[in-house]
């Protein structure tokens, strides 16, 4: 049998060995379990592991497959991706560029705020980012912007899907804190703990969200007035109410759909009227059809009165009672339960419209088709990070990472300070996810012993990931910028002008460190 030292150098190895193989531009998923399960054969031979552990791999993957909260991933997906192929990015960045043109910066605070909207109703870094980069850097570029300012406001404010709900970083990350909260309450024998769920996460990430976004404006109007030269306003011809503008009508009309579709699905998390799983499906839905009346010419009014008639059936929701499988029924709620039927019909009736538009537009295969991608790979990760976490802890790992965290002087403090270090410095090499599902299930019990709130720490870790797309050299958002920027922006360019907003990204993370209420405030009053 191998002493504890070396269990200790075996975990300390495949850690080690999973970095390098990364590097070398291997998938992640495979890479993951493919280390983990080397490493737990050689460990195995050596005295040093018992193969017992991976034995639990099948109820795993089976726990995840069938995991509620998880059903989130695929639909806020579809949602997000249905709703980039609709047009909504072009019109609210055309219409927002607009109303911003009488200051300077303007087309740097528009891209702010409608990465903002799309990040509350896609969340899809890609998407965002690519979709901003060929509308916007180009209109950024013509109109004399500093080329690095223009790269980094595009790639900053297509990370905001990251921290602004509905996120699917924290609907992952929502579903490990959970786990760990319930593992670190039942070490100290509580074995009722509350429940720590996504919404508490999306309610707690809504305030520090949209303290970063204002921080990014912030930042464009010091760079504004400090280098006017850098970001200047638009010709007044090209405004909003000038002679090419289109008017308020015309931002109104970019604008109004998907902040309803916005209210309707975080509306219906925080209000308690819908899971984020039922919220996500209500997205979907509501995605569908507005990419159905974007494409359908003239009034679109089966798509109207569904859309309508979707928003109605979520009043009704919060208010009544419309389960049929009762005893009694009040009179009172036959009513509402027969108007939620009509809905319903209404419903149907617009979505089958929507669905045949977005067929005959050939969007709807492109949609699916990227949808089952992107799960694929969410799903693929989870099954590879998995393997490794329990090699990892049969290694003796986490009692590894435990004993050095307890033992650091400081307490909480630097235990905190150590795990946000080391998350940052892994957002250079790793994706998200793979930070989520290997790092968190070792550090989350740990932290969430030391009477940490776990709502506090869940978006902490998340606004730490988002830096994770920004920073070199693995940064997604730098990556999909590249692939879409014009000859004359070079690598150079996108790096040095991510570097202000890392660092207003690790300001605000240390404003929320300095005033936890930002992120547990809002959850209490919601949920009590």
């Amino acid at each position: 049998m191998a002493t504890m030292l070396e269990k200790e150098v075996f975990a300390g190895l495949m850690f080690l060995g999973t970095v390098i193989v990364l590097l070398f531009g291997f998938p992640v998923a495979f890479t993951l379990g493919g280390v983990a399960l080397l490493f737990g054969i050689a460990g195995w031979f050596y005295g040093a592991f018992d193969m017992a552990f991976v034995a639990a791999m099948p109820q795993r993957i089976y726990g995840s497959m069938t995991n509620d909260v998880l059903i989130a991933v695929p639909l806020f997906v579809f949602m997000g991706i249905m709703l980039e192929r609709s047009k909504v990015a072009e019109e609210l960045l055309e219409s927002m560029g607009k109303l911003f043109g009488p200051m300077r910066g303007g087309l740097g605070i528009s891209v702010t705020i409608v990465g903002a909207l799309l990040a509350a109703s896609t969340g899809i870094v890609g998407a965002t980012v690519v979709t901003m980069g060929l509308l916007s850097l180009p209109t950024m570029m013509r109109r004399g912007y500093d080329p690095k300012l223009a790269c980094g406001t595009i790639c900053a404010a297509g990370t905001l899907g990251q921290i602004i709900p509905p996120s699917i970083v924290l609907v992952l990350l929502g579903d490990q804190i959970s786990n760990a909260y319930q593992d670190a309450q039942r070490a100290l024998g509580n074995w009722s703990p509350e429940p720590v769920s996504v919404g508490d996460l999306f309610a707690g990430a809504l305030i520090p969200g949209l303290m970063l976004v204002g921080l990014y404006i912030v930042y464009q109007l010091i760079v504004a007035l400090l280098r006017p030269n850098a970001s200047p306003a638009i010709p007044a011809e090209e405004r909003v109410g000038g002679d090419s503008g289109g008017g308020w009508s015309t931002l109104l009309h970019a604008l109004i759909p998907p902040v309803v579709l916005i209210i309707a699905v975080l509306g219906s998390i925080l209000g308690g009227v819908a899971t984020p799983t039922e919220a996500a499906a209500v997205g979907a839905v509501g995605a569908v059809l507005l990419a159905g009346q974007r494409l359908t010419d003239g009034p679109a009014w089966s798509i109207y009165a569904a859309t309508g008639a979707l928003v109605l059936v979520l009043v009704l929701t919060s208010f009544m009672d419309l389960r049929v499988a009762r005893n009694e029924i009040p009179a009172g709620d036959w009513v509402g339960i027969v108007v939620a039927m009509i809905c319903c019909a209404a419903i149907a009736w617009g979505l089958i419209a929507s669905l045949k538009k977005v067929w005959d537009n050939n969007t709807l295969m492109e949609v699916m088709s990227s949808t089952l991608s992107v799960t694929s790979m969410v799903f693929i990760i989870i099954v590879g990070a998995g393997l490794f976490s329990l090699v990892f802890r049969g290694f003796g790992g986490d009692d590894m990472v435990h004993e050095f965290l307890t033992n650091l002087p400081g307490g909480v403090f630097t235990a905190m300070l150590v795990v946000m270090l080391v998350m940052f410095v892994l957002g250079f090499f790793l994706d998200f996810i793979e930070i989520v599902f290997v790092v968190v299930p070792i550090v989350g019990p740990i932290l969430l012993k030391m009477d940490i709130n776990p709502v506090w720490l869940g978006v902490m870790m998340a606004m730490n990931l988002q830096t994770s797309f920004l920073t070199p050299p693995f940064g997604f958002a730098l990556f999909y910028l590249r692939g879409v920027a014009p000859p004359s922006i070079t690598t150079g360019h996108i790096y040095k002008g991510i570097i202000p907003f890392v660092i207003i990204q690790v300001l605000a993370l240390g404003i929320l460190a300095l005033f936890p209420e930002l992120a547990t405030w809002l959850p209490k009053v919601i949920f009590g």
